[in-house]
């Protein structure tokens, strides 16, 4: 049942309409059977004293009642199982998105997206077909099955057993292609995720796989992974080439014997006509189950087999959570302090900070500079707990970082990261993502800070441009000064840029410096940038090197001391004025 552990809730939520759709599947089988009973008795009475031909219209008119009924009866719990399905299906679905939205930036760095998406489609699809025909199919087998014996018990108790006779034989074929069909399931789900992973890769990075003109390449991978999933599918068909057949083989010769069988006893008159034309009908019933069990075999395997990898990905724990937390803290002004924070990824990795204490005070800039990979957005992820620091090492407002919700934490930092992220929506969307319902006008303030508004009313529509996905149809620095302006528009009271105005040029990057030191006076602002001659103005200039703080102070107390800061200035000065 732990398989079943995450769905059992969803289908607990729809039971009412579950055991309805099983009352009907009742009615509809009992209506079956009674249908046969009638045309049994008309068949008998024909050439029978007292037996006319207005007997045969009721007996008729009794079987089309019966069968209008079957009918309607059908429609109804088709709603009830396969709608009830679909409910089910989107409450998983939405725990799944939910659970993804919680899962650590960390597990989505070693996860491709191509397989989370295989999950969200090919094995939601099994879950639902299993939980909306697993339940009809189910009370079918068990109603008929049950049904069907009785009657047929009732007709010739001789004559059932040998029907039943090749049972054994269908359990065992049952048994051994189950678990065939479910490894080769399993292997099928797992290519199938391999090539989505496969398609999304490509088609995100298509302007590169362009630019390397490396199509034929990518064509030929894509091939390889096409071939193999064709390969594991025609493997899974082999499975019911012989599944199939097998079955209708053993049904066949349980046929056979009735017909063999039933007919000697007709001719001795140990059974009427219509009790032999009864028996088959009741053993064509009994035939849907024995059939209806291989095919409930093969939802059930292809469903538990999906239901397995999804619960792979819920039983991922988050690595970021909210635990004892101070619930009374809903806001926060800006303080940040950072005591002999050392830290590394896991023990497999090395050491990235040894040591590193510094402090920036509420409504002042923090400007931090140092060589490529000497750990700038490392100190950003911790404090924004996209990776969980040391304990007692990073506070915010004298408030150690652990005891801050989440939410809060969230609401009160925004970064700009260095890989801009917009949605393939209108622009106006995009900057006013975190506050959807905000007037344009606000939207339009906030793109004139940033520099981007002129751009921005030169498109066909404006505002309502529609970008293309990840912002492919931008430039560069108009995709970061969109970042910066949907930053803004937040307000919130810490400010992180972590390398933003990249792709901006010096002079329009200096106007949104100088613009943010206006606006954001009394607030917090971090800012992480290769261009010193863009941070002269921060009111603290820490350099990073060789994992610890290397030199601290302003623009001028730094290049008093004629150390790293000033060295990498003057390199920079020298670039400028080459270009």
């Amino acid at each position: 049942m732990k398989t079943f552990e995450k769905a059992v809730p969803y289908i607990r939520k729809n039971l009412s309409k579950i055991i309805l759709g099983i009352i009907l599947i009742i009615i509809i089988d009992a209506g079956q059977l009674i249908t046969i009973k009638v045309m049994q008795k008309a068949i008998d009475g024909i050439g029978r004293e007292g037996f006319t031909a207005t007997s045969l219209l009721y007996a008729s008119l009794l079987i089309l009642g019966i069968t209008i009924m079957i009918t309607i009866l059908r429609y109804f719990w088709r709603i009830a199982f396969i709608g009830t399905a679909w409910i089910i299906d989107r409450d998983l679905r939405q725990m799944y998105y939910d659970h993804l939205l919680k899962l650590s930036p960390n597990f989505f760095n070693k996860t491709k997206t191509g397989d989370l998406m295989a999950y969200a489609t090919n094995d939601m699809n099994a879950v639902r077909m299993l939980i909306g025909f697993g339940f009809v199919v189910g009370a079918d087998i068990i109603v008929l099955s049950i049904a069907s014996i009785f009657f047929m018990v009732g007709i010739s108790l001789r004559l059932t057993l040998l029907a039943i006779i090749p049972m054994p034989i269908l359990s065992v074929i049952i048994i051994y292609f189950g678990k065939e069909i479910h490894g080769r399931f399993r292997k099928v789900q797992k290519i199938f995720a391999a090539m989505s992973g496969k398609v999304q890769e490509t088609i995100s990075g298509i302007r590169v796989v362009k630019v390397f003109v490396q199509e034929e390449a990518e064509l030929e991978k894509m091939s390889e992974q096409a071939r193999d999933y064709v390969k594991e599918n025609i493997a899974l068909v082999k499975i019911f080439a012989m599944f199939f057949p097998m079955l209708f083989l053993v049904i066949n010769i349980s046929m056979g014997i009735v017909l063999v069988f039933g007919g000697e006893s007709t001719i001795f008159n140990e059974i009427s006509i219509g009790e032999f034309v009864a028996f088959f009908q009741y053993l064509g019933m009994l035939i849907w189950p024995m059939i209806a069990i291989g095919w409930i075999v093969n939802l059930y395997q292809r469903g538990t087999a999906s239901l397995k990898r999804l619960n792979s990905i819920f039983e991922i724990e988050p690595e970021i959570i909210d635990e004892n937390v101070d619930t009374s803290i809903q806001d926060l002004k800006g303080k940040v302090t950072f005591k002999n924070l050392n830290f590394q990824y896991n023990s497999q990795t090395p050491q990235i900070f040894e040591n590193i204490s510094f402090e920036i005070d509420v409504g002042k800039t923090l400007a931090i500079v140092g060589r490529t990979g000497c750990g700038k957005t490392t100190i950003i992820d911790l404090l924004t707990r996209v990776y969980n620091p040391p304990k007692n090492a990073i506070f915010i407002d004298d408030v150690e970082l652990f005891k801050i919700p989440l939410e809060v934490l969230r609401d009160n930092v925004v970064m700009v990261p260095q890989d801009i992220f917009l949605f393939s929506d209108s622009i106006a969307n995009n900057i006013s993502l975190a506050k959807p319902d905000i007037d344009r006008t606000y939207v339009e303030e906030v793109a004139r800070y940033a520099q981007v508004y002129d751009e921005i009313i030169d498109f066909e529509d404006g505002f309502d441009t529609v970008i293309g996905e990840r912002g492919v149809t931008l430039s560069g620095g108009q995709k970061q000064r969109i970042a910066i302006a949907r930053a803004l528009l937040t307000n919130p009271n810490i400010l992180i840029l972590d390398d933003a105005l990249s792709s901006v040029d010096t002079k329009t990057e200096k106007k949104i410096l100088n613009l943010l030191i206006k606006l954001r006076k009394d607030k917090t602002t971090i800012i992480i940038a290769h261009r010193i001659s863009s941070l002269q103005h921060a009111d603290k200039i820490i350099i990073l090197s060789n994992k610890k703080i290397a030199e601290s102070g302003t623009h001028k107390e730094l290049l008093a001391k004629k150390g790293i800061y000033k060295d990498l200035f003057e390199k920079q000065q020298i670039e400028e004025k080459l270009e």
